[in-house]
């Protein structure tokens, strides 16, 4: 990590501070995050339909939304829609929370990306099973980048 002329100054005139990196996100983490939100249960694939560009040339502004395939009755329908990154600062990206007075079971939001990346969003259903897609995402210009 570089030491700006501000840190030198203050490490010049005697103050002590620890240099810390920005937090950024892993596999592992957002494997962490994944589990946080679906309390260790299993998750399958299906029912989740993710639409993301796979190829993005401004990480700053990348357009998605999640749709799931379910009645949105009051017996049957999705809870929460989470969506995750392996690369960004934080794993997490957003979490929505939804009812069967929502109609349909649809988000559609922006994020910024700061690298290719594998994103994955998950529907968690009022029954308590979770449900899953994933998309990898290539960027050309990434966001998030702290210089």
């Amino acid at each position: 990590m570089n030491t700006t002329r501000r840190q030198f100054s203050l490490l010049a005139a005697g103050a002590s501070f620890a240099l810390v990196a920005p937090a950024r996100a892993t596999p592992d983490s957002m494997k962490a995050s994944i589990q946080a939100f679906t309390g260790g249960k299993p998750v399958k694939e299906g029912r989740v339909k993710f639409d993301i560009s796979l190829l993005v040339e401004n990480g700053n502004s990348v357009p998605l939304s999640v749709l799931v395939d379910s009645p949105m009755t009051k017996d049957n329908h999705v809870t929460r829609i989470g969506i995750f990154n392996e690369k960004n600062p934080l794993p997490d990206v957003a979490i929505f929370n939804l009812t069967p007075r929502s109609g349909r079971a649809q988000i559609a939001t922006r994020m910024r990306l700061n690298d290719t990346q594998f994103i994955t969003a998950i529907a968690e259903m009022s029954d308590g099973t979770y449900f899953s897609a994933k998309s990898e995402v290539i960027v050309t210009m990434p966001a998030c980048v702290e210089e």
